[in-house]
């Protein structure tokens, strides 16, 4: 028999696969059918933390929000009107009374403020993680790596305060130094890191002169960035690693698992391909296993990471040295 069940978060999970926070996580019918199709847990949708301290406070336009900007007060107000917070704990309650999978919610944030005191109503809502979608866009010239890298560990220490459920921070690789960064935040108590978030991707529409997104949905060669860094940081920090971005299928699932991943995150193949993608890859990761004599997970995760695999280098390479001059 063929175990595929991993811990993550400190959480059993039948697999691997969480649908990763997105819009298909806010609403409880696709709840449901993702538990239907097999996911191993669900993220729901992010709450802004630009709402929260609009709803609980009033005061967002005061905030020591170190992004906040004017024209952003309108789009907050009427963001929070359509996405209450009182609609966030009944949808965890509810899909908690619906699904047996674990549900994971999740907050995106920029800062150690007020906004933290609603970690505790998510906890209290019956949500069994918190997954912290934190980033600071290093593009204020007046300030260092050292300040920016600094909100990542007061905000969670500030909700470590507040709650006793796992969290787990998502960040981006924008880091002066990533695997120390890394490796540092692991030692806060954090349950997990989310390697990587998608950022907005603006672009210029010239036809009607104005910014626009682009590239909402990840591609699957998108899948190197993350693949690289979760072989390099397996092994090497103290919490376990979920990969995101640019996995579409089941062999970004294996891959994945390969370099030392506890669970993988999709989103952007379930918009393209469908629920059934779920099952899809959970078949692939099963026949790859029957075909390569492992009985369950732990057999062989890792067995490609920085600290196990034969070629470590290649993790660590950044030219092209073999192909620029043609040698094989």
């Amino acid at each position: 028999m063929l175990d595929i069940r991993t811990k993550y978060l400190g959480l059993e999970l039948k697999n691997p696969i969480i649908v990763g926070s997105s819009g298909l996580t806010k609403s409880l019918d696709n709840i449901i059918r993702f538990e239907k199709y097999g996911a191993g847990a669900v993220v729901l949708k992010s709450l802004f933390e630009e709402q929260i301290k609009y709803e609980i406070s009033k005061v967002h336009k005061n905030s020591d929000n170190l992004y906040t900007y004017p024209e952003a007060d309108d789009y907050i107000a009427n963001y929070a009107r359509h996405n209450s917070l009182d609609e966030y704990v009944n949808l965890i309650k509810n899909a908690k009374k619906s699904v047996s999978i674990p549900i994971i919610a999740s907050v995106n944030c920029i800062s150690a403020t007020e906004w933290i005191s609603f970690a505790k109503k998510i906890e209290d809502a019956g949500a069994d993680a918190l997954e912290l979608n934190a980033f600071i866009l290093p593009s204020d010239f007046k300030r260092n790596s050292e300040q920016n890298e600094k909100v990542y560990f007061d905000i969670i220490e500030e909700v470590k305060k507040q709650i006793k459920i796992p969290i787990a921070l998502k960040i981006g690789n924008y880091f002066s130094s990533l695997a120390q960064t890394a490796q540092k935040l692991s030692w806060t108590g954090i349950a997990g890191l989310v390697i990587f978030n998608r950022f907005f991707s603006p672009d210029i529409d010239l036809d009607n002169t104005k910014i626009i997104s682009t590239n909402l949905y990840s591609k699957p060669e998108e899948i190197a960035i993350p693949l690289r860094w979760t072989a390099i940081l397996s092994g090497n920090v103290q919490c376990d690693i979920a990969a995101t971005t640019g996995i579409h299928d089941g062999k970004g699932l294996v891959k994945m698992l390969l370099a030392g991943a506890k669970a993988v995150q999709v989103c952007s193949t379930l918009y393209t391909n469908g629920f059934q993608q779920i099952e899809i890859m959970e078949d692939y990761l099963k026949n790859w296993m029957l075909k390569h004599n492992y009985k369950n997970i732990d057999e062989f995760r890792g067995a490609f990471s920085h600290k196990k695999s034969d070629n470590p280098a290649a993790f660590q390479r950044v030219q092209f040295m073999k192909h620029q001059a043609g040698i094989e």
